[in-house]
């Protein structure tokens, strides 16, 4: 305990050193920008009691992230765990929770995969491409966004086109045998507002296995995405928004990480498809808004290894389905200048799939369970106060019906308090959530019909300081969560069963600071302590601590650089915690210049130091990578 103490002591003054002094809670947006994905209406950040983390489209383009994950990386409180650097496996953990436990929207779109074993989502699909900005919810948030949200919400809103047609074509390339073509445009007036972006990537990539342990096989990558927006206002108190993505990839893995586990013929694909259309209604001089929406999801992947002189006894024919369908209706209610309440109603149909079958010196194995449907029918209620513009408060309950475990009821509370005098608000949030069994766990042969929801508490409380000198803006927000009756795979009986619990406990701080006008300084830091109230142990491939650091500087008015320093500490490969992994720090350096008003050089250099470090024991990841395009814009 007192060593931990010692290496949360050393981190923080190394943050507090870089940025100036201070603990920090982030408030990464400027004051009066709004947040829609914390109350479901859109109000003032500095308004909510929640810990919310925004991205920009500007922040995404001065870093040139191109995945959502690698967007995602510097956000405190957020660990992401990747098999291979390129199209592996990505999983997200929200303040130690499991990754299944953090629901995905894209502009509203439910995007968790009813296919996978847990309902998470994989992001190793996901680009970039049309996003607007991503706002991070992190806190259980089952009250206004049902199951999948026990751990918190990632919204990714995409671009809405305004103004006259504008668009851009770029191309890129670099090491690793990697080829990336993009395109887009967006525009808009009065009735019509449209935005459209195109993009494909090849990637040679790595060794998935570990080119540390002698695999020299590299396995490529190629992932073609399209995402479209389009807006229609017919009247100036209504509109209709329509939103479609698509996305598709071919990566070539290994037969896991490690030794000996080269494989030239196993390969996983996948399809994403994404659709929503939306109407909105506002009435009594927008005293009543209201939406009312359909969204569709359909995911499906391949996981496929033919025989070969390597492996002559190895046979693997996979495939998983999954779809899903939201209907959601909700009504804001502005009651009073200090009172504004949400309503609303939404039921979500999954259905899914799986055909699994291997042959191996073992001999042949069969898992196949048939289309299975589960139904959850929501509705929720949430009352905003705002007192004197000072006191701002929610209080937010909600009932659900799945249609195979029941009712569960959750709630959430939260309070953000601004001292306008000396620039400081205080805040805080208490809440329930529960996350449904997924149709895995509920119907395949490992599972089991008399699953019960998951079930997590959490709170958290937070202060947050401006200073007057050079933009500052500091604080700090402490966090707990407590998880029961998880589901967990149980080795005695073969079966998922209602077994584990754990809980989470940490602090995040972050610090921005802008010396000058073009110049600004972001750090973070999480402390996060996971346990296993059954075994003891630490929840695996969650790091104690996290750090991460953000400059940027625009010069010349046609020049940016920046400058990304991730940290990642030790945590654990197995359950039993006896393989620990070691720590590492990653330098990334990103620059663009604008040759004329239309035509942009960047580059970029990935892990410049170029460090080894794992994220999954045993399976590789990319060294120093160097990379450069040009970008013509009309």
């Amino acid at each position: 305990m007192k060593r931990s103490r010692q290496k949360y002591a050393v981190a923080l003054g190394l943050v507090l050193a870089v940025c100036g002094s201070a603990l920090a809670e982030e408030k990464t947006a400027q004051l009066g920008e709004v947040v829609v994905t914390a109350t479901r209406d859109e109000v003032p950040i500095e308004q909510v009691g929640s810990s919310i983390s925004v991205i920009t489209a500007k922040e995404i383009e001065q870093q040139q992230k191109r995945t959502v994950a690698d967007a995602l990386r510097m956000v405190p409180g957020l660990d992401l765990v990747r098999t291979d650097s390129f199209g592996g496996t990505t999983a997200v953990f929200m303040r130690g929770a499991k990754s299944e436990h953090t629901l995905v929207l894209i502009d509203g779109i439910q995007i968790n995969d009813p296919s996978s074993t847990g309902g998470g989502y994989n992001f190793s699909n996901l680009t970039t491409d049309n996003i607007e900005r991503i706002e991070i919810l992190r806190g259980p948030q089952s009250t206004l966004y049902g199951s999948h949200a026990i751990g918190g919400v990632i919204n990714i809103i995409t671009k809405r086109g305004d103004g006259k047609l504008k668009g851009f074509l770029s191309a890129e390339g670099g090491s690793f045998a990697t080829a990336r073509e993009s395109a887009g445009l967006n525009g808009g007036n009065d009735l019509l507002q449209y935005s459209l972006s195109v993009s494909r990537l090849d990637t040679g990539g790595v060794s998935a296995a570990g080119e540390r342990y002698g695999n020299v096989e590299r396995d490529g990558y190629q992932n073609t995405a399209v995402a479209g927006r389009l807006g229609i206002t017919p009247t100036t108190n209504s509109e209709i928004d329509l939103t479609l993505r698509y996305d598709r990839s071919r990566t070539s893995v290994d037969n896991g990480g490690g030794a000996g586990k080269d494989d030239p013929n196993h390969v996983m694909k996948s399809d994403e498809l994404f659709f929503r259309t939306q109407g909105w209604l506002s009435l009594f001089n927008g005293l009543w808004d209201q939406k009312l929406g359909v969204s569709f999801s359909d995911i499906s992947w391949r996981d496929d290894n033919d025989r070969d002189s390597a492996h002559p006894n190895d046979l693997l024919r996979s495939s998983f389905h999954g779809q899903s369908v939201k209907l959601d209706w909700q009504h804001t209610l502005k009651l009073h200048k200090t009172t504004t309440l949400v309503v609303g109603a939404e039921t979500t149909e999954e259905n899914g799939k799986s055909d699994y079958y291997s042959e191996s010196m073992f001999g042949p194995y069969t898992s196949t369970w048939d289309e299975r449907f589960a139904r959850t029918t929501g509705v929720y209620l949430q009352d905003q106060l705002n007192l004197f513009d000072a006191w701002f408060s929610t209080l937010g309950v909600r009932v659900d019906d799945h249609s195979k475990f029941g009712t569960e009821a959750t709630y959430r509370f939260t309070t953000a308090y601004l001292i306008k005098q000396t620039d400081t608000r205080l805040k805080g949030s208490y809440g329930t959530g529960f996350k449904a069994p997924s149709l895995y766990q509920l119907y395949s042969s490992y599972g089991s019909p008399d699953l019960k929801p998951d079930k997590s508490i959490g709170w958290d409380v937070g202060v947050e300081q401006g200073l007057p000198f050079m933009k500052t803006t500091l604080g700090a927000t402490w966090f707990r969560n407590e998880y029961s009756q998880m589901i967990d795979f149980d080795m005695t009986t073969w079966k998922y069963t209602n077994v584990a619990k754990a809980h989470t406990h940490g602090l995040e701080l972050t610090a921005a600071l802008q010396p000058v006008d073009d110049l600004t300084l972001k750090a973070a830091y999480t402390y996060l302590e996971t346990r296993d109230d059954i075994s003891g142990k630490q929840l695996v491939r969650r790091p104690k601590n996290k750090a991460s650091f953000d400059i940027n500087y625009s010069f010349l008015k046609k020049a940016n650089i920046n400058l990304g320093v991730i940290y990642v500490g030790t945590r654990y490969a197995d359950t039993a915690n006896t393989q620990k992994m070691k720590d590492y720090m990653l330098v990334n350096l990103a620059g663009s210049y604008d040759l004329t008003k239309n035509l942009q050089l960047f580059g970029r250099v990935d892990n410049l130091f170029d460090r080894q470090y794992e994220e999954v024991a045993g399976y590789g990841t990319p060294g120093i990578g160097a990379y450069g395009g040009v970008k013509v814009s009309f």
